[in-house]
């Protein structure tokens, strides 16, 4: 919310752009198209929305570059900023091409907009710089959620010294929060933060990423039903798609969701706890050991030979 209002400070613009399937925080104007469902025009996926509150956001859909061009050739002169999660992770685990980002990336700078990566999820898990630095493409400004304090409750946005001068008290746009500079989550992010820089906790997710990999490429091979790992770094997901894992926000048959739920609970009952829903991606953290991700590959080959 916060990056959105310096943007269109920054730029005099009013329009933003999102995507269909990226979740970006639950302000009002934001609430479009956040979950699963088509692309939209400003409708509000929100009961208590009123749609004069979306009519200057625009949604498209992931992974198509040829919409996003045709947006900007029509309202690039509106538009103050394009806001996308660099490895949307709300809607199952949907990595993006490069060559798309890449899109974004030269479209916003052609038409005087900026460009937002949405980090909360993947900031500080994929890398010290997040997805941009995995993908090589600097965005104008990048939000971070509660992995930069070691789960405390914080948030942060950053970006280019001339944009974020724009902020009250130095600039003309207000923000501001009642835990804004907490003490104890900025200690507990301060912490976090040394931690993985000193015991090279990036490489030690990406390895242990990889271990799970190896783990679970036999046990979804025996599946008698389409299961598929989706993996970057850290995070990873189960797509029960027929089709295969999607690079855009698909929703799950009603047969599929109804595996998701059955597998859910085998999981559960062998003592392993996934997300309750089949759109909600996994995270590894350095706490588990290699004797955590062989059980979860054992109780995983259980629980598939026990759902139809």
């Amino acid at each position: 919310m916060s990056a959105i209002r310096v943007a269109r400070a920054f730029t005099g613009r009013d329009l933003i752009v999102k995507f269909a399937g990226c979740y970006h925080g639950h302000a009002d104007h934001l609430l479009v198209a956040a979950g699963s469902g088509l692309a939209t025009f400003g409708r509000p996926s929100s009961a208590g929305v009123p749609e004069a509150f979306t009519a200057c956001t625009r949604v498209l859909p992931l992974d198509d570059d040829a919409t996003v061009r045709e947006l900007f050739a029509s309202e690039g002169v509106r538009i103050a900023a394009l806001i996308i999660e660099p490895l949307p992770a709300n809607h199952g685990l949907l990595p993006q091409r490069r060559e798309f980002l890449e899109t974004l990336r030269q479209l916003t700078r052609q038409h005087g907009a900026l460009l937002i990566f949405d980090e909360v999820i993947s900031g500080f898990r994929l890398a010290p710089g997040g997805a941009a630095e995995r993908f090589g493409i600097a965005p104008d400004l990048a939000t971070f959620g509660k992995v930069i304090g070691g789960g405390m409750p914080v948030g942060a946005f950053g970006g280019a010294r001339g944009i974020m001068a724009r902020l009250a008290p130095d600039g003309d746009t207000y923000q501001a929060g009642t835990l804004s500079g907490n003490p104890v989550a900025m200690a507990a992010g301060l912490a976090t933060l040394d931690v993985l820089a000193r015991e090279s906790g990036w490489e030690r997710l990406e390895a242990r990423g990889a271990e799970l990999e190896r783990a679970l490429g036999p046990v979804l091979a025996q599946s008698r039903f389409p299961v598929h790992l989706v993996r970057v770094g850290s995070l990873f997901w189960l797509s029960l798609h027929e089709s295969g894992a999607p690079r855009t926000a698909a929703p799950l048959t009603e047969r599929e969701t109804v595996r998701f739920a059955a597998l859910f609970h085998a999981l559960l009952d062998r003592g392993v706890y996934l997300p309750p829903s089949g759109y909600e991606a996994c995270f590894l953290s350095l706490a588990h050991s290699s004797a955590d991700l062989t059980r979860f590959a054992q109780a995983l080959r259980e629980a598939l030979a026990a759902v139809e």
